[in-house]
């Protein structure tokens, strides 16, 4: 499939697509968008930043473009269910851009706002509801929103679901579901959860892997550096002062740790703003918003936005402190690089975080280049390497092991902005 005028979808939708500046789909869409207009169920293991929504929102639209029906009261036609406020209000949106020419109607529902707007809308009926599984089972449990209708449901960043503590609640609204629908699940990765998950709900699935588990977005320049975790704050200042970075976004690994970093640089005349649960969801929508419009040079997150949250042209994403899931390293960088364009991470890694380093190296499957010139490198002795898993027996994480104490041999690169090959450690 070369163009997306050889699919057999509406016109209007076509044209939509075109409007907004698409001609060729995307291996994940020119794979699954043709077995969803068949009827089929769908496993796609997809990698954040593949164009996954268009190739589950196109089909749906085209089914709803020729199946047009009065939705009663309370219902929905088809449920999206995603992880996160800012990932449902992206999928809403692209709804409705490649929507735009059709007549269907679609509302999104997630918690942090009041509910009233979101009842109101519900008691219309919805082709398409996008939401959270906190907000949704709670209107469920009010008797404000049914499911008896629904004719496709998508579980999207399955594994996020997890990942946050959701898969509960996705349970108990999958238990609600109409035995007759077309099930979409996707999902980075595929832990045996998500695994049992998939098998339960779909029924004779084609899957679609575009990418393989946990695998980094080829065109990210990745970088980590040894530095205290004192330096840290210190070091990112300098280098968004010092480099090319028009925009980059930090994550830390926790809603104190993003306030701080925030304070910090906003201090240092670094414009920046924070986002993570804490904030309400106004702020975090202001935030995001910023952001994207260049208002804003650094975003500082948790992982709540590692997933799905699509920003043009980022040019730098920082792990200010390195993930305690491999995974969610993947997640984080694929912020960057995205639609074909180039981009750089930068890790900082103190000495305590050696072992997630060596664990996201194991999942990726290669070695992060050091970049070892700058004004905070720790001594040499405390730039330890990982401890090592004695034999299958290895005590994991906390486990012994041992090995002297070397600081990395300096690779000559001088700016930021290239690869380093230094392979040492």
């Amino acid at each position: 499939m070369t163009d997306f005028s050889t699919l057999n979808v509406l016109d209007p939708i076509l044209t939509a697509i075109k409007d907004a500046g698409y001609t060729k789909p995307t291996p994940i869409q020119a794979q699954a968008i043709p077995q969803l207009l068949a009827g089929r169920d769908l496993l796609g293991i997809a990698q954040t930043g593949t164009g996954k929504t268009a190739a589950f929102a196109i089909p749906i639209l085209d089914f709803i473009g020729r199946n047009p029906r009065r939705v009663k009261n309370f219902r929905c036609r088809t449920l999206i269910l995603t992880p996160t406020r800012e990932l449902a209000a992206q999928i809403h949106q692209s709804f409705e851009t490649y929507g735009k020419n059709s007549e269907f109607f679609s509302t999104v529902i997630y918690g942090g706002v009041s509910q009233k707007p979101q009842v109101k809308a519900m008691a219309l009926g919805q082709d398409v509801l996008i939401a959270t599984p906190g907000r949704l089972l709670d209107l469920m449990n009010q008797k404000v929103a049914y499911l008896d209708e629904l004719e496709i449901f998508v579980l999207d960043e399955a594994d996020r679901m997890l990942d946050m503590g959701f898969i509960n609640d996705v349970r108990k609204i999958v238990a609600r579901l109409p035995p007759q629908r077309q099930t979409l699940m996707f999902s980075a990765t595929m832990p045996s959860d998500i695994a049992s998950l998939a098998h339960k709900l779909l029924t004779n699935p084609v899957k679609v892997s575009v990418t393989p588990q946990a695998t980094t977005v080829e065109k990210v320049d990745q970088k980590v550096v040894f530095v205290d975790q004192k330096n840290k704050s210190k070091l990112l200042k300098h280098l968004m002062q010092t480099q090319n970075i028009k925009q980059a976004l930090i994550f830390t690994r926790t809603k104190h740790g993003a306030n701080k970093v925030c304070q910090f640089l906003e201090a240092s005349g670094i414009r920046s703003s924070a986002i993570h649960g804490n904030k309400s969801q106004a702020a975090r929508m202001k935030a995001l918003e910023g952001f994207k419009l260049g208002q804003v040079k650094a975003l500082v997150a948790t992982d709540i936005a590692a997933r799905g949250i699509d920003i043009p042209g980022l040019s730098h994403v920082f792990n200010f402190d390195l993930p305690d899931v491999p995974e969610s390293y993947v997640h984080r960088i694929g912020r960057t690089a995205r639609a074909g364009k180039a981009g750089v991470a930068i890790a900082f890694c103190d000495i305590s975080e050696r072992i997630n380093l060596r664990d996201i190296e194991k999942t990726i499957g290669l070695k992060v280049p050091i970049i070892d010139h700058h004004p905070f490198l720790p001594p040499p002795g405390q730039i330890a390497p990982p401890p090592v898993p004695r034999g299958r027996g290895g005590r994991g994480r906390h486990g012994g092991g041992g090995g002297g104490h070397r600081r990395p041999q300096p690779s000559g690169n001088k700016n930021w902005s290239q690869r380093s090959n230094n392979p040492s450690r």
